[in-house]
């Protein structure tokens, strides 16, 4: 018993068994498995060595933007007369941000104050007091129905609310827009990003970019791609969309940043991207545009007022992305081991060809399996003699 033993772990540790190779001589399976390797090892150093760098660790970004717009506009609005707007009037929000949103047009309520008046047509139709509760609102209301049914003018009656009086009447939009100017605005994006993994840290503005070059220089995807200053009118001509008819009721401009850094080159080829994406669907009549309101806050007369603006503006989004990719053994062994596994589909696939489709499949079968059939057990070989 011992003995057997022994011999068992002998054989185990100290020999080698290996699989039956059988050499098939066949130019249609032969020029099969050539191709089929050729194209994984193509698969291999084209796309997941060369493309995809399989041979790096790969480490996300942080990001960090900040914005500055300049321009000068004036209008001369019935309503506030001449007026000058600079980047604190026409820039939400002011101190500038990875989203902020650029002033193209408006709509004034001047000398609101807060009282009873009565509420608009469209949201506050009544004929007699019954038809106004008295304490609630309108979704669409701008102030708490008083339960009062009055004369909106000589013809129309609504329900009477307190609120900020007058109500606002926001319709018609002005057309063409009232800031056109702001197509000639420039916005300034600083952009600091780093990867933590590699300990590496950037700013757009890169080593070609110099202080006079910035005081000239304006974005141009061919000439210019690293200039950090920007025509607001060539953003959105580049992201798809007609300035002057996006101006009037607003809309939405993605800037992307994209960084796609290989480090295992110096540091100075790792440079932004700039990409402008066009993010509103002039086509739908449903809540078209962009706008939101906001007031101006006075004392007059011992009693509190405000200006009330509905601003429509072009919302621009600034979105950084990237990733940082440098030579490392652990990824690249294992790109190397995925591929030599890979490998392996070009001997299935031809033993499949070889076993099942072509013509002398039984022959090359009995090549390549060898049968053994079980041993008769003792017993049974004893019967055998003995019916001799």
């Amino acid at each position: 018993m011992g003995q057997k033993c022994m011999d068992k772990l002998s054989s185990f540790l100290f020999e080698y068994d290996t699989p039956r190779m059988v050499l098939v001589r066949n130019k249609k399976v032969g020029l099969t498995f050539r191709l089929i390797q050729l194209i994984v090892l193509a698969y291999i150093i084209g796309w997941v060595f060369l493309y995809e760098k399989g041979y790096q660790t790969q480490d996300s970004i942080i990001s960090s933007v900040s914005v500055k717009l300049k321009g000068l506009t004036m209008t001369n609005e019935s309503t506030l007369g001449p007026r000058i707007w600079d980047v604190v009037d026409y820039v939400f929000p002011p101190q500038g941000d990875n989203s902020f949103v650029v002033m193209t047009n408006f709509i004034i309520t001047p000398g609101q104050k807060q009282g009873t008046c009565p509420e608009l047509p469209d949201t506050g139709l009544c004929s007699q007091d019954s038809d106004c509760t008295k304490g609630t609102y309108s979704r669409q209301g701008q102030g708490i129905m008083t339960g009062k049914c009055i004369d909106f003018n000589a013809s129309v009656k609504t329900c009477e609310i307190f609120g900020w009086c007058p109500a606002e009447v926001d319709y018609p939009i002005p057309t063409p827009a009232l800031l056109p100017e702001v197509e000639n605005f420039t916005i300034f994006i600083k952009n600091s990003i780093t990867f933590p993994k590699f300990k590496v840290s950037r700013r757009n503005l890169v080593e070609s970019v110099t202080v006079q070059y910035l005081k000239k220089c304006t974005y141009h995807k061919v000439t210019d791609s690293l200039c950090p200053v920007f025509d607001l009118g060539y953003v959105v001509k580049e992201s798809g969309q007609n300035f002057s008819v996006l101006a009037v009721k607003g809309g939405v401009v993605g800037i992307t940043i994209d960084w796609n850094c290989d480090l295992d080159w110096p540091i100075r080829y790792c440079k932004p991207i700039y990409q402008f994406h066009g993010l509103y669907n002039d086509e739908s009549n449903v809540s078209p545009g962009f706008n939101f309101r906001y007031a101006k806050y006075y004392r007059e007369d011992g009693m509190e007022k405000r200006t009330l603006y509905k601003v429509f503006g072009i919302r621009f989004d600034i979105l950084v992305n990237g990733k940082a990719g440098k030579f490392d053994i652990i990824p690249t062994m294992t790109t190397i081991g995925s591929g030599i596994g890979i490998f392996g589909v070009a001997s299935v696939l031809c033993d499949l060809l070889l076993l099942h489709f072509l013509q002398g499949r039984d022959y090359y079968k009995q090549k390549k399996f060898k049968y053994a059939e079980q041993e008769p057990s003792r017993s049974t070989k004893k019967g055998k003699d003995s019916a001799q």
